[in-house]
């Protein structure tokens, strides 16, 4: 089945193509299973698996997945590669643009990107590109045969990348494959930004995540942690220190709340520290590791996007009876990945869609104990292209919880805008910077991901920084 081969003349495939056969389904535990310990959900593919699902791919002359992936992996070789049951060769083909494959391959939302316009999905199944990708990455690592690419000639100019998400460690990498000296500065104790803190352990195991960024180093990028840029030393203190240029990827972990009566009370949490808490501080694995994390009964989460399906599954896990999606749209909005969604009802995750909450209830002692909501009725389209919500009068009600999360988006932290003079931004306080380059109002000075563009994708923030990785080292050559 998975090693029949065809001709490999005039430049074509040497692979047979099956481009009816239907997509190879990605193993995953048992959701009654899963919904209780914080192990991986989806289990990988197999050799045979994997070699059958790239030989769906037809070799399209367009390639439009190539065009719809932001850090423009070569996917067409890397499919072939696959098929021909060279995964080796297919994961350093994956890394020649992309130095973070076996994250990307769990957590980006190819349905949207790569697979969103492969050629296949106009009859069929889009080949399972991002599977394929996370599959040759752990099949490198696991073989222990992850080599770095050779050193090139040093160009003895030095760049400070500050912040180690997404963006930061792809720039990173692309700078130190070009020759030069490249710090990454962290503010946290741990390296990959939002990947560590805010990605759960049954998304993204921390100990692959070590392992990217571990390859990385071997590349010859350094690490910094728990350097505050802004605070500990600023962007003028690191270019008067010797670095010629800087890229900015610090994300946008600033949390939103709601504004609500009641929002104060002990027991309501932002995502992003309820989750910081559970991930970078492995307070799921409490009382091995003592940080204080909510393991409370009825939980409502505020939001639909992946943050707040991490944050309700979380929940689930720390053993929550009752943990509730709160949504102000219907179902078909959603904003999560289809597949989150899914695992979430499987795991037994509450939907209260067309619901807005109103009013955080207390117990007369400082803590949570309830939700006022109000349901809403879909209008009219609105900027986002989605329906408007609009408020149902006399439908309030009552949701009887003991924890609250607001996942509803986040925004900048002020700390390098305010300490960065001529640092240009935009009325919501985001980076002014070029979409091409990453250019920023300052000579010297680029930025990308959610920094300039407010929460985006892993991908994208790490498209941004490979283009500003080229722009800065065409602006260092002068």
């Amino acid at each position: 089945m998975a090693d029949e081969t065809g001709s490999a003349q005039a430049g074509r495939s040497p692979v047979k193509k099956r481009p009816k056969a239907p997509r190879v389904r990605m193993p995953e535990v048992e959701p009654a299973v899963r919904a209780q310990c914080f192990e991986q959900v989806n289990l990988g593919l197999t050799p045979e698996q994997a070699m059958y699902e790239a030989s769906r791919c037809i070799q399209c002359k367009e390639a439009p997945c190539i065009a719809g992936c932001p850090v423009g992996i070569d996917i067409k070789a890397f499919l072939t590669l696959t098929a021909m049951g060279d995964f080796l060769g297919a994961a350093r083909k994956l890394k020649e643009a992309n130095c973070l494959p076996a994250i990307c391959g769990r957590v980006c939302p190819q349905e949207h990107q790569c697979e969103g316009v492969c050629v296949l999905a106009k009859k069929f199944e889009p080949v399972a590109i991002g599977h394929l990708e996370r599959f040759a990455a752990d099949y490198e690592r696991e073989q222990g045969a992850v080599m770095p690419p050779p050193r090139p000639r040093p160009t003895h100019k030095r760049v400070a990348v500050i912040g180690s998400g997404p963006s930061g460690l792809a720039a990173a990498a692309d700078l130190v494959k070009q020759g030069h000296e490249v710090t990454v500065f962290e503010a946290l104790h741990r390296t990959g930004g939002v990947l560590v803190y805010g990605i759960p352990e049954f998304r993204l195991p921390k100990a692959i995540l070590q392992a990217e960024v571990d390859f990385l180093e071997k590349m010859g990028v350094e690490i910094e942690t728990n350097v505050v840029i802004g605070r500990t030393m600023t962007i003028d203190e690191l270019l008067a220190g010797g670095y010629q240029a800087a890229f900015i990827g610090t994300g946008a972990g600033f949390p939103n709340f709601l504004g609500i009566p009641g929002e104060n009370l002990n027991g309501v949490y932002s995502a992003n520290e309820f989750l910081t808490r559970a991930n970078l501080m492995k307070g799921y694995r409490f009382p091995e590791y003592d940080t204080p994390v909510p393991r409370a009964k009825r939980v409502a989460v505020v939001g639909g996007g992946d943050t707040a399906m991490d944050a309700v599954r979380t929940a689930k896990r720390l053993g929550a009876e009752v943990a509730t999606i709160v949504y102000r749209r219907s179902m078909a909005e959603v904003p999560a990945r289809a597949e989150e969604v899914r695992h979430a009802q499987e795991e037994g995750i509450a939907f209260r869609v067309l619901t807005a909450p109103l009013r955080v209830i207390g117990d007369g002692r400082g803590w949570v104990a309830g939700l006022e909501c109000q349901a809403m009725a879909l209008g009219e389209l609105d900027d986002s292209g989605r329906r408007r919500p609009i408020p149902v009068p006399g439908s309030n009600f009552t949701l009887d919880v003991d924890c609250i999360v607001i996942a509803i988006g986040t925004r900048v932290n002020p700390i390098i805008p305010a300490t960065t003079p001529g640092l240009a931004l935009n009325k919501h306080g985001y980076i002014v910077a070029d979409p091409e380059t990453g250019m920023t109002s300052r000579p010297g000075l680029f930025a990308g991901g959610d920094i300039v563009r407010g929460g985006a994708t892993v991908i994208l923030a790490m498209g941004d920084g490979r283009r500003a990785a080229a722009a800065i080292d065409t602006y260092l050559q002068g």
